[in-house]
C-alpha cells in the first residue's frame, strides 16, 4: 500500500508537467456546472443564454462541440471570429473574450467557439488521431460549417495556435482568400531549442513528460487516482505554473483547474507525442498575407516568450505584444489587455477585407 501510495503520487507530479497548463493534477473529477459559472454548462458572464449550441462532425466522425456568439446589438456582423483553445482546456477559456469582443468592437464581429477533440463537451478520438495535423482538419471542418464564405479571424491559444499553423500547411489558399487575421497566443511554431530556444516544457526530450506517457499508457486508471486525491497541492501547482508572479484570483484558479479536470487522461497522454515533434515554422509563410497578431506573457513556463519572438521573427509585419509578468494562461490572466489587441486586431482584419472587396469591384467593372 505504501508503495502504491508513492508511485500515485509521483504520477500525480509528472501530470503536473505535462497538461496545457502544465497542472494535470489538478483535476480531481469532471464536474458538471457550478457556482460561479466555471463548470462546462455555465454561461459565460455577458453571454446570452440564447447563443446557439451546435455539434460539428470532424472528418473522422468525432463530433466537435460548437457555440455561436452573435454580435450584442443583434446586428449583422462583417466577419466571424474563431477562437481555438489550448491543450488540456476547453472553450470556457474564452470567457472574458467572448463577454467582451462581440460588443467592444466596431465593426460588429460574430464570435465561434468550439472544443478540440477530447476537451470539453466534444467526442473522443482514437488515439492515432490525436494530432496537431488532425486538429488542423477539425479547424477546418468548423470553419466551413459555421461560416459559409465569409471572412474570418482566427485566434488560437498553445495548442490552439497550433492547429491554426496545421491549418495554414493543409490549405494555404484559405489565408490568402479568406482568413483575413490571425492571433497567436502563447503558442509556439515547434521543437526549436537547437536554435538557441528554449525547449517548452512539452517538449518530447523532457524525461518527465515521457515518463507519464509511459505510465498512463501502462496504468490510465493509477494516473486519474493520483489527479483525484492531488488536492492538497493543486492550488500552488495552478498559480505557479498556469500564471506568472503577480496574484490572480481564486476564480480564475478555480476555472483552470475545473477545464483540466473535464480532460481525460488518455486525451492529455496521447497528445504529447504530436506536441513534442510539432515543427510548422515554415508554414508561417502563409500567413504573410493576414493581419497577425503575436502575444505572450513574459513569465510563460509552458511556451516562454522567445517562442513567440520566434514566430514574429518569421512574420515581419506581425504585431508582436509582450504581456510582462503573464503566465501561460494569459488570457485569462490579462483579459482585457488581450481583449483590446484582439478588437484592434478585427478592425485590421475588416480594413483588408474592405480593401479587398474594393479592389474586387474596381476589377470586375
Amino acid at each position: 500500500m505504501r508503495t502504491r501510495r508513492a508511485l500515485a503520487w509521483s504520477a500525480g507530479v509528472l501530470g503536473a508537467a505535462v497538461t496545457g497548463t502544465a497542472v494535470s493534477l489538478a483535476s480531481r473529477g469532471a464536474r458538471e456546472a457550478e457556482p460561479g459559472g466555471i463548470g462546462p454548462g455555465a454561461v459565460p458572464p455577458g453571454e446570452s443564454g440564447s447563443a446557439r449550441r451546435s455539434t460539428v462532425a470532424a472528418d473522422d466522425g468525432v463530433p466537435l462541440s460548437v457555440r455561436e456568439v452573435d454580435p450584442a446589438d443583434g446586428g449583422r456582423a462583417e466577419l466571424t471570429v474563431i477562437l481555438v483553445h489550448g491543450y488540456s482546456l476547453d472553450s470556457r477559456c474564452w470567457r472574458f473574450q467572448c463577454a467582451e469582443l462581440p460588443g467592444s468592437t466596431d465593426p460588429r464581429v460574430r464570435l465561434v467557439l468550439y472544443d478540440q477533440r477530447g476537451h470539453g463537451r466534444s467526442g473522443r478520438s482514437a488515439r492515432a488521431n490525436n494530432t496537431i495535423e488532425q486538429l488542423g482538419r477539425d479547424l477546418d471542418a468548423v470553419l466551413r460549417a459555421t461560416t459559409g464564405g465569409g471572412p474570418v479571424v482566427l485566434v488560437g491559444h498553445s495548442m490552439g495556435g497550433m492547429a491554426i499553423m496545421a491549418l495554414a500547411e493543409q490549405r494555404p489558399e484559405l489565408f490568402r482568400e479568406r482568413v483575413r487575421g490571425v492571433a497567436l497566443l502563447g503558442t509556439s511554431a515547434g521543437e526549436v531549442g537547437a536554435s538557441g530556444l528554449p525547449r517548452p516544457w512539452l517538449s518530447k526530450h523532457n524525461p518527465v513528460t515521457r515518463t507519464l506517457g509511459v505510465l498512463a499508457g501502462w496504468q490510465p486508471g493509477l494516473v486519474e487516482y493520483a489527479r483525484r486525491t492531488g488536492a492538497g497541492v493543486t492550488r500552488s501547482l495552478v498559480h505557479g505554473l498556469a500564471f506568472g508572479g503577480r496574484e490572480v484570483g481564486t476564480e480564475l484558479v478555480d476555472l483552470t483547474d475545473a477545464m483540466i479536470a473535464g480532460t481525460a487522461v488518455e486525451t492529455v497522454t496521447d497528445f504529447l507525442d504530436t506536441l513534442g515533434s510539432h515543427d510548422r515554422r515554415a508554414a508561417l509563410t502563409g500567413l504573410r498575407s493576414c493581419e497577425v497578431l503575436v502575444l505572450g506573457g513574459d513569465a510563460d513556463r509552458l511556451t516562454p516568450f522567445a517562442h513567440s519572438e520566434a514566430i514574429a521573427a518569421e512574420l515581419p509585419e506581425a504585431e508582436l505584444v509582450r504581456v510582462e509578468g503573464a503566465g501561460h494562461m494569459v488570457v485569462l490572466e490579462r483579459a482585457e489587455l488581450v481583449t483590446a489587441r484582439l478588437g484592434d486586431l478585427v478592425r485590421r482584419a475588416v480594413r483588408r477585407t474592405r480593401a479587398a472587396d474594393s479592389a474586387e469591384k474596381v476589377s470586375g467593372s
